[in-house]
């Protein structure tokens, strides 16, 4: 694991994550007036959709969310927990933004350090993190029919606060260093700087649009 990190603290970061994202894909599902069974869906595909894609990436057996047996479980009583919490938390403007923050930074660390641990190089493992810490993200974008935050010109930092703590991540790995602290540090930096660009409106650069003239 990540520079001598136990198994079992990834093993909380990604259910700490999974909850984060379950909420987060919740609060979005009764923003758009989805029924009950529209918010369990999209508060699990929410939590275990950037996993998925990692485990299926790297190969090696089933999947987690379908393996372990409480993933499931954690990501439906989640997505319940938040939608049942609803009224108090849309007071707060930003909660599921916050939320996904959440999970974004507590996924780069652990989709990267399962990477890692998987024998991939140093790059496949950096995007792999990103891949687990934003495809769930993408996936509730989605299905709840708005463009993907990760793609929008107009979106604040996205990718770039998970492949910070993705890179980090690696890095550590490589150097046989750092240990629970580190990789609790680095998800804090991840929703740092998330949390910061949403404030702020920090975004990546995009290409200039040429503007076409008439002849």
């Amino acid at each position: 694991m990540l520079g001598g990190l136990d198994e079992s603290i990834v093993t909380i970061l990604e259910f700490a994550g999974i909850v984060a994202f379950a909420a987060s894909g919740s609060l979005l599902a009764v923003r758009k007036d989805f029924d009950l069974i529209g918010v369990l869906a999209l508060g699990t595909a929410t939590a275990l959709g950037g996993g998925l894609v990692r485990d299926l990436v790297i190969a090696d057996g089933t999947p987690a969310a379908f393996s372990d047996p409480w993933l499931l479980p954690t990501a439906l009583a989640a997505a319940v927990a938040a939608a049942a919490a609803h009224r108090p938390l849309a007071r707060w403007h930003r909660a599921m933004l916050v939320f996904d923050a959440l999970g974004l930074g507590l996924f780069s660390v652990a989709g990267a350090s399962v990477a890692a641990e998987a024998g991939l190089g140093a790059l496949p493992a950096v995007l792999l993190g990103v891949a687990t810490a934003t495809g769930g993200g993408v996936l509730r974008d989605t299905l709840a029919g708005d463009a993907p935050q990760i793609f929008r010109v107009d979106s604040t930092l996205y990718a770039v606060p998970a492949a910070l703590g993705s890179t980090v991540t690696v890095v550590l790995h490589g150097a046989e260093s750092g240990g629970a602290l580190a990789a609790l540090a680095t998800a804090a930096v991840v929703i740092t700087v998330r949390l910061t660009a949403l404030r702020l409106g920090w975004r990546a650069p995009s290409p200039a649009r040429r503007t076409q003239t008439s002849s």
